[in-house]
Protein backbone atom coordinates (compact mmCIF):
# COMPACT_ATOMS: atom_id res chain seq x y z
CA UNK A 1 0.00 0.00 0.00
CA UNK A 2 1.14 3.65 -0.73
CA UNK A 3 2.18 5.37 2.45
CA UNK A 4 -0.78 7.89 4.29
CA UNK A 5 0.88 11.02 3.93
CA UNK A 6 1.65 10.07 0.36
CA UNK A 7 -1.30 9.29 -0.47
CA UNK A 8 -3.33 12.16 1.14
CA UNK A 9 -1.23 14.05 -0.95
CA UNK A 10 -1.79 12.20 -4.22
CA UNK A 11 -5.61 12.15 -3.67
CA UNK A 12 -5.62 15.97 -4.37
CA UNK A 13 -2.61 16.64 -6.28
CA UNK A 14 -2.26 13.39 -8.14
CA UNK A 15 0.27 13.03 -10.99
CA UNK A 16 -2.39 11.07 -13.20
CA UNK A 17 -4.98 8.65 -12.61
CA UNK A 18 -3.16 5.81 -12.02
CA UNK A 19 -1.75 7.29 -8.79
CA UNK A 20 -5.01 8.92 -7.97
CA UNK A 21 -6.71 5.15 -8.31
CA UNK A 22 -3.32 3.94 -6.09
CA UNK A 23 -4.15 7.07 -3.42
CA UNK A 24 -7.75 6.31 -3.00
CA UNK A 25 -7.55 2.90 -2.75
CA UNK A 26 -5.31 3.33 0.02
CA UNK A 27 -7.33 5.42 1.84
CA UNK A 28 -10.54 3.41 1.34
CA UNK A 29 -8.46 0.57 2.16
CA UNK A 30 -7.41 1.76 5.79
CA UNK A 31 -11.04 3.35 6.79
CA UNK A 32 -12.63 -0.65 5.98
CA UNK A 33 -9.82 -1.89 7.63
CA UNK A 34 -10.32 -0.08 11.08
CA UNK A 35 -14.35 -0.49 10.70
CA UNK A 36 -13.29 -4.51 10.48
CA UNK A 37 -10.56 -4.54 13.24
CA UNK A 38 -13.58 -2.65 15.05
CA UNK A 39 -15.97 -5.27 14.75
CA UNK A 40 -14.51 -8.18 14.38
CA UNK A 41 -12.50 -6.90 17.70
CA UNK A 42 -15.83 -6.85 19.70
CA UNK A 43 -17.12 -10.10 18.16
CA UNK A 44 -13.42 -11.88 19.69
CA UNK A 45 -14.01 -10.20 23.47
CA UNK A 46 -17.45 -11.52 23.85
CA UNK A 47 -16.89 -15.12 22.60
CA UNK A 48 -13.17 -15.48 23.50
CA UNK A 49 -11.79 -13.43 26.69
CA UNK A 50 -14.92 -14.66 28.53
CA UNK A 51 -16.89 -17.52 29.10
CA UNK A 52 -20.15 -17.79 27.34
CA UNK A 53 -23.02 -20.17 28.59
CA UNK A 54 -23.36 -23.97 27.72
CA UNK A 55 -27.13 -24.72 26.87
CA UNK A 56 -28.01 -28.20 27.14
CA UNK A 57 -29.46 -30.21 24.22
CA UNK A 58 -33.23 -29.98 22.90
CA UNK A 59 -34.79 -31.42 25.40
CA UNK A 60 -39.21 -32.27 25.98
CA UNK A 61 -39.67 -28.63 26.26
CA UNK A 62 -38.05 -27.95 22.93
CA UNK A 63 -39.94 -30.53 21.37
CA UNK A 64 -43.33 -30.00 23.02
CA UNK A 65 -43.15 -26.32 21.47
CA UNK A 66 -42.31 -27.69 18.08
CA UNK A 67 -45.27 -30.29 18.06
CA UNK A 68 -47.19 -27.62 19.38
CA UNK A 69 -47.21 -25.92 16.13
CA UNK A 70 -49.75 -25.69 14.07
CA UNK A 71 -47.44 -25.75 11.09
CA UNK A 72 -44.05 -27.21 10.13
CA UNK A 73 -41.24 -25.06 9.67
CA UNK A 74 -39.94 -23.93 6.64
CA UNK A 75 -36.41 -24.71 5.28
CA UNK A 76 -34.97 -21.68 6.04
CA UNK A 77 -36.65 -21.82 9.34
CA UNK A 78 -34.99 -25.19 9.95
CA UNK A 79 -31.46 -24.31 8.94
CA UNK A 80 -31.71 -20.93 10.98
CA UNK A 81 -33.10 -22.71 14.08
CA UNK A 82 -30.31 -25.38 14.07
CA UNK A 83 -27.50 -22.85 13.48
CA UNK A 84 -28.90 -21.44 16.07
CA UNK A 85 -28.91 -24.04 18.93
CA UNK A 86 -25.38 -25.28 17.48
CA UNK A 87 -24.42 -22.02 18.72
CA UNK A 88 -26.42 -22.26 21.61
CA UNK A 89 -24.70 -25.74 22.74
CA UNK A 90 -21.11 -24.06 22.86
CA UNK A 91 -18.94 -22.35 25.20
CA UNK A 92 -18.49 -19.58 23.22
CA UNK A 93 -20.80 -16.76 23.03
CA UNK A 94 -24.07 -16.71 20.21
CA UNK A 95 -23.57 -13.52 18.24
CA UNK A 96 -26.15 -14.53 15.67
CA UNK A 97 -27.88 -11.93 13.49
CA UNK A 98 -31.48 -13.34 11.56
CA UNK A 99 -32.35 -12.01 8.71
CA UNK A 100 -35.49 -12.39 7.53
CA UNK A 101 -38.07 -10.67 5.01
CA UNK A 102 -41.41 -8.93 6.51
CA UNK A 103 -43.48 -12.21 7.46
CA UNK A 104 -40.93 -14.69 7.01
CA UNK A 105 -41.53 -16.28 10.96
CA UNK A 106 -38.90 -15.18 12.83
CA UNK A 107 -40.54 -14.64 15.91
CA UNK A 108 -40.79 -18.34 16.01
CA UNK A 109 -37.08 -19.31 15.57
CA UNK A 110 -36.75 -16.55 18.70
CA UNK A 111 -39.45 -18.22 20.86
CA UNK A 112 -37.66 -22.08 20.28
CA UNK A 113 -34.10 -19.98 21.46
CA UNK A 114 -35.65 -18.61 24.55
CA UNK A 115 -37.76 -22.18 25.17
CA UNK A 116 -34.42 -23.87 24.97
CA UNK A 117 -32.30 -21.25 27.64
CA UNK A 118 -35.64 -21.68 30.20
CA UNK A 119 -35.03 -25.69 29.58
CA UNK A 120 -31.64 -25.02 30.64
CA UNK A 121 -31.98 -23.44 34.18
CA UNK A 122 -31.67 -19.69 32.65
CA UNK A 123 -33.91 -16.61 32.02
CA UNK A 124 -34.42 -14.96 28.36
CA UNK A 125 -34.98 -11.39 27.58
CA UNK A 126 -36.70 -10.27 24.36
CA UNK A 127 -36.50 -6.09 23.36
CA UNK A 128 -38.23 -4.66 21.16
CA UNK A 129 -38.95 -1.10 20.01
CA UNK A 130 -42.25 -0.02 20.58
CA UNK A 131 -44.46 -0.50 23.09
CA UNK A 132 -47.12 -2.33 21.04
CA UNK A 133 -44.96 -4.95 19.16
CA UNK A 134 -43.36 -5.64 22.90
CA UNK A 135 -46.99 -5.83 23.92
CA UNK A 136 -47.61 -8.27 21.26
CA UNK A 137 -45.07 -10.66 21.43
CA UNK A 138 -45.72 -10.76 25.08
CA UNK A 139 -49.23 -11.64 24.37
CA UNK A 140 -48.18 -14.14 21.76
CA UNK A 141 -45.51 -15.57 23.36
CA UNK A 142 -47.59 -16.26 27.04
CA UNK A 143 -50.16 -17.56 24.93
CA UNK A 144 -48.26 -20.14 23.64
CA UNK A 145 -45.98 -20.68 26.93
CA UNK A 146 -47.97 -20.45 29.60
CA UNK A 147 -49.39 -23.75 29.13
CA UNK A 148 -45.97 -25.34 29.34
CA UNK A 149 -45.12 -24.11 32.51
CA UNK A 150 -43.14 -21.23 31.47
CA UNK A 151 -43.55 -18.13 33.15
CA UNK A 152 -43.40 -14.95 30.91
CA UNK A 153 -43.37 -11.38 32.33
CA UNK A 154 -44.06 -7.31 30.46
CA UNK A 155 -41.42 -4.52 31.25
CA UNK A 156 -42.50 -1.47 29.79
CA UNK A 157 -42.44 2.36 30.88
CA UNK A 158 -46.34 2.29 30.63
CA UNK A 159 -46.33 0.27 34.00
CA UNK A 160 -47.12 1.79 37.08
CA UNK A 161 -44.05 2.33 39.70
CA UNK A 162 -45.48 -0.40 41.60
CA UNK A 163 -45.68 -2.78 38.59
CA UNK A 164 -42.50 -1.78 37.07
CA UNK A 165 -40.84 -2.41 41.26
CA UNK A 166 -42.57 -6.03 41.43
CA UNK A 167 -41.66 -7.08 37.92
CA UNK A 168 -37.95 -5.64 38.91
CA UNK A 169 -38.05 -8.02 42.16
CA UNK A 170 -39.50 -11.19 40.22
CA UNK A 171 -36.61 -11.15 37.21
CA UNK A 172 -34.18 -10.72 40.52
CA UNK A 173 -35.78 -13.47 42.16
CA UNK A 174 -35.95 -15.86 38.87
CA UNK A 175 -39.81 -15.97 39.22
CA UNK A 176 -39.70 -15.26 35.59
CA UNK A 177 -38.49 -17.32 32.89
CA UNK A 178 -38.97 -14.94 29.73
CA UNK A 179 -39.10 -11.33 30.09
CA UNK A 180 -40.25 -9.58 27.13
CA UNK A 181 -39.86 -5.33 26.93
CA UNK A 182 -38.98 -2.12 25.62
CA UNK A 183 -35.83 -0.07 26.13
CA UNK A 184 -37.10 -0.39 29.90
CA UNK A 185 -35.21 -3.69 30.16
CA UNK A 186 -31.88 -1.87 30.01
CA UNK A 187 -32.27 0.30 32.81
CA UNK A 188 -29.92 0.60 35.53
CA UNK A 189 -32.31 -1.09 38.22
CA UNK A 190 -33.32 -4.22 36.11
CA UNK A 191 -31.18 -7.13 37.29
CA UNK A 192 -31.22 -10.96 36.44
CA UNK A 193 -30.70 -13.96 38.40
CA UNK A 194 -29.70 -16.08 35.30
CA UNK A 195 -29.95 -14.34 32.01
CA UNK A 196 -28.82 -17.29 29.43
CA UNK A 197 -30.26 -15.37 25.96
CA UNK A 198 -31.02 -11.84 24.75
CA UNK A 199 -32.97 -11.40 21.91
CA UNK A 200 -33.26 -7.79 19.84
CA UNK A 201 -35.85 -7.29 17.51
CA UNK A 202 -35.44 -4.85 14.68
CA UNK A 203 -31.90 -4.58 15.46
CA UNK A 204 -31.51 -0.92 13.05
CA UNK A 205 -33.87 0.83 15.49
CA UNK A 206 -30.95 0.01 18.49
CA UNK A 207 -27.45 1.05 18.64
CA UNK A 208 -24.44 -1.69 19.47
CA UNK A 209 -24.23 0.54 22.85
CA UNK A 210 -27.67 -0.26 23.63
CA UNK A 211 -27.41 -4.05 22.77
CA UNK A 212 -24.44 -4.16 24.71
CA UNK A 213 -26.23 -2.45 27.68
CA UNK A 214 -28.88 -5.34 28.27
CA UNK A 215 -25.85 -8.35 27.42
CA UNK A 216 -24.18 -6.71 30.62
CA UNK A 217 -27.09 -7.54 32.59
CA UNK A 218 -26.35 -11.47 33.81
CA UNK A 219 -23.23 -12.10 35.87
CA UNK A 220 -22.23 -15.00 32.58
CA UNK A 221 -22.21 -13.90 29.32
CA UNK A 222 -25.23 -14.60 27.52
CA UNK A 223 -25.95 -15.40 24.04
CA UNK A 224 -27.12 -12.81 21.80
CA UNK A 225 -29.63 -13.14 18.87
CA UNK A 226 -30.41 -10.05 16.77
CA UNK A 227 -33.33 -10.34 14.24
CA UNK A 228 -34.04 -8.04 11.57
CA UNK A 229 -36.48 -7.66 8.65
CA UNK A 230 -34.59 -5.26 6.89
CA UNK A 231 -33.37 -7.14 4.02
CA UNK A 232 -29.74 -6.40 3.01
CA UNK A 233 -27.66 -7.52 0.48
CA UNK A 234 -25.33 -10.34 1.80
CA UNK A 235 -22.33 -8.39 0.67
CA UNK A 236 -23.38 -5.23 2.93
CA UNK A 237 -23.89 -7.33 6.01
CA UNK A 238 -19.84 -7.91 6.86
CA UNK A 239 -19.98 -3.90 6.91
CA UNK A 240 -22.97 -3.02 8.79
CA UNK A 241 -23.43 -6.46 10.81
CA UNK A 242 -19.82 -7.61 10.85
CA UNK A 243 -19.32 -8.36 14.76
CA UNK A 244 -22.42 -10.84 14.12
CA UNK A 245 -22.56 -14.15 12.27
CA UNK A 246 -25.23 -14.97 10.00
CA UNK A 247 -28.64 -16.43 9.09
CA UNK A 248 -31.24 -16.05 6.21
CA UNK A 249 -34.85 -17.05 6.34
CA UNK A 250 -35.89 -16.25 2.62
CA UNK A 251 -39.01 -18.14 2.29
CA UNK A 252 -42.39 -17.06 3.31
CA UNK A 253 -44.51 -19.71 5.30
CA UNK A 254 -46.99 -21.39 3.42
CA UNK A 255 -50.86 -20.04 3.50
CA UNK A 256 -49.54 -16.28 3.68
CA UNK A 257 -51.44 -14.14 0.92
CA UNK A 258 -48.93 -13.04 -1.95
CA UNK A 259 -49.85 -8.74 -1.82
CA UNK A 260 -50.78 -7.63 -5.36
CA UNK A 261 -49.29 -4.15 -5.47
CA UNK A 262 -50.67 -1.81 -7.79
CA UNK A 263 -49.31 1.80 -8.94
CA UNK A 264 -52.06 4.61 -9.99
CA UNK A 265 -52.39 8.42 -10.55
CA UNK A 266 -53.94 10.84 -8.02
CA UNK A 267 -56.36 11.29 -10.33
CA UNK A 268 -57.52 7.82 -9.14
CA UNK A 269 -58.32 8.68 -5.58
CA UNK A 270 -61.87 8.69 -5.87
CA UNK A 271 -62.53 5.34 -7.48
CA UNK A 272 -59.21 4.04 -4.90
CA UNK A 273 -60.97 4.89 -1.84
CA UNK A 274 -64.32 3.70 -3.34
CA UNK A 275 -63.01 0.62 -3.24
CA UNK A 276 -61.25 0.53 0.36
CA UNK A 277 -64.56 1.30 1.10
CA UNK A 278 -66.13 -1.76 -0.48
CA UNK A 279 -63.37 -3.94 1.66
CA UNK A 280 -63.86 -2.52 4.98
CA UNK A 281 -67.67 -3.26 4.46
CA UNK A 282 -66.69 -6.62 3.96
CA UNK A 283 -64.95 -6.93 7.39
CA UNK A 284 -61.31 -5.62 6.30
CA UNK A 285 -59.12 -3.73 7.33
CA UNK A 286 -56.89 -0.53 6.43
CA UNK A 287 -53.97 1.80 6.05
CA UNK A 288 -53.70 5.20 4.60
CA UNK A 289 -50.02 5.78 4.76
CA UNK A 290 -48.93 9.98 4.30
CA UNK A 291 -45.32 11.20 3.85
CA UNK A 292 -46.08 14.33 6.11
CA UNK A 293 -47.41 14.48 9.75
CA UNK A 294 -49.02 18.66 9.92
CA UNK A 295 -48.80 20.92 6.77
CA UNK A 296 -45.70 22.59 5.68
CA UNK A 297 -45.19 25.46 3.77
CA UNK A 298 -42.51 24.24 2.18
CA UNK A 299 -44.75 21.85 0.44
CA UNK A 300 -47.87 21.30 -1.49
CA UNK A 301 -48.06 18.05 -0.61
CA UNK A 302 -51.23 16.66 1.44
CA UNK A 303 -50.38 16.44 5.50
CA UNK A 304 -51.77 12.83 7.52
CA UNK A 305 -53.75 15.57 9.33
CA UNK A 306 -55.57 16.82 6.48
CA UNK A 307 -56.01 13.29 4.65
CA UNK A 308 -57.92 12.00 7.86
CA UNK A 309 -59.71 14.77 8.36
CA UNK A 310 -60.79 14.41 4.17
CA UNK A 311 -61.53 10.79 4.54
CA UNK A 312 -63.55 10.58 7.88
CA UNK A 313 -65.88 13.34 6.60
CA UNK A 314 -65.94 12.74 3.21
CA UNK A 315 -66.00 9.32 1.36
CA UNK A 316 -65.73 7.46 4.82
CA UNK A 317 -68.11 9.26 7.09
CA UNK A 318 -69.75 6.54 9.59
CA UNK A 319 -66.53 4.06 9.57
CA UNK A 320 -64.20 4.48 12.53
CA UNK A 321 -61.04 6.35 11.38
CA UNK A 322 -57.91 6.26 13.84
CA UNK A 323 -54.87 8.79 13.21
CA UNK A 324 -51.13 8.22 13.97
CA UNK A 325 -48.09 9.84 13.55
CA UNK A 326 -44.88 10.24 15.52
CA UNK A 327 -45.36 13.26 16.97
CA UNK A 328 -48.35 12.15 19.10
CA UNK A 329 -47.47 11.32 22.89
CA UNK A 330 -46.40 8.23 23.80
CA UNK A 331 -49.60 6.73 25.27
CA UNK A 332 -52.07 8.46 22.44
CA UNK A 333 -50.37 6.40 19.57
CA UNK A 334 -50.39 3.31 22.00
CA UNK A 335 -54.02 3.78 22.65
CA UNK A 336 -54.93 4.41 18.44
CA UNK A 337 -52.88 1.37 17.21
CA UNK A 338 -54.10 -0.86 20.33
CA UNK A 339 -57.92 -0.20 18.74
CA UNK A 340 -56.79 -0.70 15.60
CA UNK A 341 -55.39 -3.94 16.59
CA UNK A 342 -58.67 -4.82 18.42
CA UNK A 343 -60.61 -4.36 15.15
CA UNK A 344 -62.13 -1.05 16.86
CA UNK A 345 -60.64 1.29 13.93
CA UNK A 346 -61.29 0.07 10.98
CA UNK A 347 -59.19 2.87 8.55
CA UNK A 348 -55.94 3.54 10.05
CA UNK A 349 -53.80 7.48 8.86
CA UNK A 350 -50.71 7.37 9.58
CA UNK A 351 -47.37 8.23 8.24
CA UNK A 352 -43.98 5.53 8.78
CA UNK A 353 -44.04 5.23 12.63
CA UNK A 354 -46.11 1.82 11.37
CA UNK A 355 -43.14 0.28 9.44
CA UNK A 356 -42.02 -1.70 12.08
CA UNK A 357 -45.00 -2.46 13.78
CA UNK A 358 -48.48 -4.34 14.64
CA UNK A 359 -49.60 -7.77 13.21
CA UNK A 360 -52.89 -7.15 12.35
CA UNK A 361 -54.18 -10.31 10.21
CA UNK A 362 -57.16 -8.27 9.04
CA UNK A 363 -55.58 -5.64 7.66
CA UNK A 364 -55.81 -6.77 4.00
CA UNK A 365 -55.36 -3.62 1.95
CA UNK A 366 -53.34 -0.18 2.02
CA UNK A 367 -52.91 3.08 0.51
CA UNK A 368 -49.34 4.83 0.01
CA UNK A 369 -50.52 8.43 -0.89
CA UNK A 370 -46.93 9.74 -2.58
CA UNK A 371 -45.35 6.81 -2.48
CA UNK A 372 -42.44 8.61 -5.05
CA UNK A 373 -40.91 10.05 -1.47
CA UNK A 374 -40.18 6.46 -0.07
CA UNK A 375 -37.40 4.43 -1.05
CA UNK A 376 -38.09 1.01 -1.89
CA UNK A 377 -36.79 -0.51 1.61
CA UNK A 378 -39.42 1.61 3.27
CA UNK A 379 -42.02 0.90 0.72
CA UNK A 380 -41.85 -3.14 1.47
CA UNK A 381 -41.61 -2.46 4.92
CA UNK A 382 -44.76 -0.21 5.00
CA UNK A 383 -46.33 -3.34 2.44
CA UNK A 384 -45.28 -5.91 4.89
CA UNK A 385 -47.98 -4.55 7.17
CA UNK A 386 -50.37 -6.30 4.93
CA UNK A 387 -50.69 -9.88 3.62
CA UNK A 388 -50.23 -11.26 7.43
CA UNK A 389 -53.53 -13.03 7.26
CA UNK A 390 -55.65 -15.55 4.75
CA UNK A 391 -57.48 -12.74 2.87
CA UNK A 392 -56.21 -11.62 -0.63
CA UNK A 393 -54.16 -7.73 -0.06
CA UNK A 394 -53.88 -5.00 -2.33
CA UNK A 395 -51.30 -2.22 -2.07
CA UNK A 396 -52.04 0.90 -3.72
CA UNK A 397 -48.93 3.45 -4.30
CA UNK A 398 -50.40 6.61 -5.62
CA UNK A 399 -47.61 8.96 -7.27
CA UNK A 400 -47.44 11.24 -10.45
CA UNK A 401 -44.14 9.35 -10.96
CA UNK A 402 -42.85 12.74 -12.23
CA UNK A 403 -39.01 11.57 -12.52
CA UNK A 404 -37.94 8.87 -14.56
CA UNK A 405 -36.05 7.45 -11.29
CA UNK A 406 -39.35 7.63 -9.28
CA UNK A 407 -41.30 5.81 -11.89
CA UNK A 408 -38.19 2.86 -12.34
CA UNK A 409 -38.53 2.96 -8.51
CA UNK A 410 -42.32 1.98 -8.00
CA UNK A 411 -42.48 0.00 -11.28
CA UNK A 412 -40.06 -2.29 -9.09
CA UNK A 413 -41.85 -1.97 -6.15
CA UNK A 414 -45.20 -3.34 -8.10
CA UNK A 415 -43.57 -6.39 -9.79
CA UNK A 416 -40.79 -7.97 -7.29
CA UNK A 417 -41.94 -8.98 -3.50
CA UNK A 418 -38.67 -10.29 -2.67
CA UNK A 419 -37.19 -7.73 0.20
CA UNK A 420 -33.72 -8.95 -0.81
CA UNK A 421 -34.32 -8.48 -4.28
CA UNK A 422 -35.57 -4.94 -3.16
CA UNK A 423 -32.60 -4.20 -1.62
CA UNK A 424 -30.38 -4.82 -4.18
CA UNK A 425 -32.38 -2.65 -6.39
CA UNK A 426 -32.50 0.25 -3.32
CA UNK A 427 -29.15 0.55 -3.33
CA UNK A 428 -28.38 0.62 -7.02
CA UNK A 429 -31.21 2.91 -7.12
CA UNK A 430 -30.25 5.24 -4.18
CA UNK A 431 -26.90 4.76 -3.68
CA UNK A 432 -24.85 3.52 -1.10
CA UNK A 433 -25.07 7.05 1.49
CA UNK A 434 -28.29 7.25 1.87
CA UNK A 435 -28.66 3.26 1.79
CA UNK A 436 -26.15 2.94 4.71
CA UNK A 437 -26.23 5.72 6.67
CA UNK A 438 -29.87 4.13 7.88
CA UNK A 439 -28.26 1.02 8.54
CA UNK A 440 -25.72 1.65 10.64
CA UNK A 441 -26.65 3.41 14.30
CA UNK A 442 -23.85 3.39 16.17
CA UNK A 443 -21.48 2.65 13.26
CA UNK A 444 -18.90 5.19 12.14
CA UNK A 445 -19.30 6.86 8.86
CA UNK A 446 -17.44 6.11 5.93
CA UNK A 447 -15.66 9.03 4.82
CA UNK A 448 -14.06 7.71 1.34
CA UNK A 449 -15.13 4.07 0.80
CA UNK A 450 -18.53 3.52 -1.01
CA UNK A 451 -20.24 0.70 -0.54
CA UNK A 452 -21.28 -1.09 -2.55
CA UNK A 453 -18.87 -0.03 -5.18
CA UNK A 454 -15.78 -1.16 -3.40
CA UNK A 455 -16.97 -4.71 -1.98
CA UNK A 456 -13.61 -6.09 -3.29
CA UNK A 457 -11.35 -3.73 -1.11
CA UNK A 458 -14.05 -4.48 1.84
CA UNK A 459 -13.60 -8.11 1.41
CA UNK A 460 -9.53 -7.24 1.58
CA UNK A 461 -10.16 -5.09 4.19
CA UNK A 462 -11.92 -8.23 6.60
CA UNK A 463 -9.27 -10.59 5.42
CA UNK A 464 -6.64 -8.27 6.78
CA UNK A 465 -8.34 -7.56 10.08
CA UNK A 466 -9.16 -11.37 10.81
CA UNK A 467 -5.11 -11.52 10.31
CA UNK A 468 -4.09 -8.98 12.38
CA UNK A 469 -6.76 -10.33 15.17
CA UNK A 470 -4.85 -13.47 15.35
CA UNK A 471 -1.35 -12.02 15.97
CA UNK A 472 -1.02 -9.91 19.63
CA UNK A 473 1.87 -7.68 18.45
CA UNK A 474 -0.57 -6.45 15.73
CA UNK A 475 -3.67 -6.18 18.24
CA UNK A 476 -1.66 -3.87 20.27
CA UNK A 477 -0.75 -1.84 17.43
CA UNK A 478 -4.14 -1.48 16.41
CA UNK A 479 -6.01 -0.78 19.68
CA UNK A 480 -4.90 2.24 20.11
CA UNK A 481 -5.60 3.53 16.72
CA UNK A 482 -9.25 2.49 16.91
CA UNK A 483 -9.37 4.30 20.45
CA UNK A 484 -7.82 7.59 18.62
CA UNK A 485 -10.01 7.34 15.41
CA UNK A 486 -13.77 6.34 16.61
CA UNK A 487 -13.42 7.13 20.52
CA UNK A 488 -17.11 6.47 21.73
CA UNK A 489 -18.21 5.06 18.63
CA UNK A 490 -16.04 1.74 19.42
CA UNK A 491 -16.40 2.88 23.24
CA UNK A 492 -17.28 -0.62 24.92
CA UNK A 493 -14.66 -2.69 22.83
CA UNK A 494 -12.02 -0.82 25.35
CA UNK A 495 -14.13 -1.43 28.57
CA UNK A 496 -12.53 -4.83 29.37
Amino acid sequence: LMGRREALRAVHFPKDGEELKRARYRLAFSELYLIQCGLLLIKKQSQQTRLGIRHQPNGKLVKAVLSGLPFTLTHDQQQAWQEIYRDMERTVPMRRLVQGDVGSGKTVIAMLALVKTVASGWQGAMMAPTEILAAQHYENLSAKLAPLGIRVGYLSGHLTPRERREMHEAIARHEVDIVIGTHALIQDDVHFARLGLVITDEQHRFGIAQRAALEKKGAHVPDVLVMTATPIPRTMTLTVYGDLDVSLIRELPPGRQPIRTFVRRPDRRPLIYQYVRSQIEAGRQAYVVCPLIEMNEESDLPSAEEVYDELRYGIFRGIPCGLVHGKLAPAEKERVMQDFYADKIKLLVSTTVIEVGVNVPNASIMVIEHAERFGLAQLHQLRGRIGRGSYASYCILVSEGKTENARERLRIMATVSDGFKLAEEDLRLRGPGQFFGSMQHGLPDLKIARVPEDIAILLEAHKAAEATLTSQGDLDFIRPILVLQYKERFQHIMEN
